[in-house]
């Protein structure tokens, strides 16, 4: 891969290989990078896991990463995001790695960039490298995708993970449902309550509350969304055996999941972060032998 900017330009040999790799990394393989390559991440909004999560993987496969600070740089004068890619590109660096609020950011860098792209987020669209770890979570677990019952929860409107993992899954052969208030469901067919979903999924997959958007939000209480549309104690209790919880995170506590399920043996949200970084290491690895 010279990019990765969605799932939808991403194919399922390429997904096989990217978690192909993430498993030899994390049994302790060692990288195959053949020179220095420099690497920044351009991270626009705010994030805990997904930058963290890349810097140490960027570091573990052997890459100088070259620091970057979004709110000193030159954006904050006017700079277009193509003028500072392009200033990124003429000093050297192979890579960046770019989270920002506009909705395909990327389409204004393809013409006249060299440099290769990872999207870490853009806007409300896709995020692919959550969406790898999440498709490595679900393997380690199951070891397969074909006819697993993946229910996802939330705001999948304006979920760049939700919007990426649909097209994943449903190309992987996974059967997808969606679980939300009728203002959140989109493009998409959702159920508007739980019905006998808890008792026939493999998966529940929950998605941050964003409180930021508040007109979204209207009508609902934390307590009276938990009560709805969250991962309650009592309905957790339904949940199949061998069925697992995950969530993106962050995660509102009591909010779209009940604060006792987070650690629960059933929750892997802390194990999707390990996950990331083993991921997140075969991708970076893989867009860099790329330039070689």
């Amino acid at each position: 891969m010279k990019n990765l900017l969605s799932m939808e330009n991403v194919s399922n040999e390429e997904i096989e290989e990217i978690l192909k790799r993430a498993a030899e990394f994390e049994a302790g393989a060692k990288p195959q990078l053949d020179r220095e390559y420099l690497v920044a991440n351009l991270f626009f909004e705010p994030s805990t896991r997904t930058k963290t999560s890349f810097e140490t993987a960027e570091r573990r496969v052997g890459a100088t990463v070259i620091p970057f600070e979004a709110g000193f740089s030159s954006t904050l004068k006017g700079e277009t995001l193509y003028d500072t890619v392009k200033t990124l590109e003429s000093i050297g660096l192979d890579a960046v790695v770019i989270r920002h609020k506009k909705d395909a950011y990327y389409e204004e860098l393809l013409e006249g960039i060299n440099v290769s792209v990872i999207n870490a987020g853009d806007g409300a669209g896709q995020h692919p490298s959550q969406s790898m770890l999440d498709l490595y979570t679900i393997f380690k677990e199951f070891g397969k995708f074909e006819g697993l019952n993946v229910t996802i929860a939330g705001d999948v409107s304006h979920s760049r993970v939700a919007k990426s993992d649909i097209i994943a899954l449903q190309r992987l052969g996974a059967n997808v449902n969606i679980v939300c208030p009728p203002q959140w469901q989109g493009e998409y067919d959702a159920h508007y309550d739980w019905d006998d979903l808890i008792e026939t999924s493999d998966v529940i997959m929950l998605l941050r509350v964003q409180h930021e958007r508040d007109a979204a939000f209207e009508g609902y209480s934390n307590e009276s969304y938990h009560e709805r549309y969250g991962l309650t104690k009592e309905r957790e209790k339904r949940m199949k055996d061998g069925a697992i919880i995950m969530h993106p995170a962050p995660v509102n506590r009591g909010v779209e999941i009940d604060s006792s399920l987070v650690e629960c043996d059933r929750s892997r949200i802390f194990k999707q972060v390990q996950n990331g970084v083993f991921v997140r290491m075969a991708i970076v690895e893989n867009i860099l032998k790329g330039r070689s």
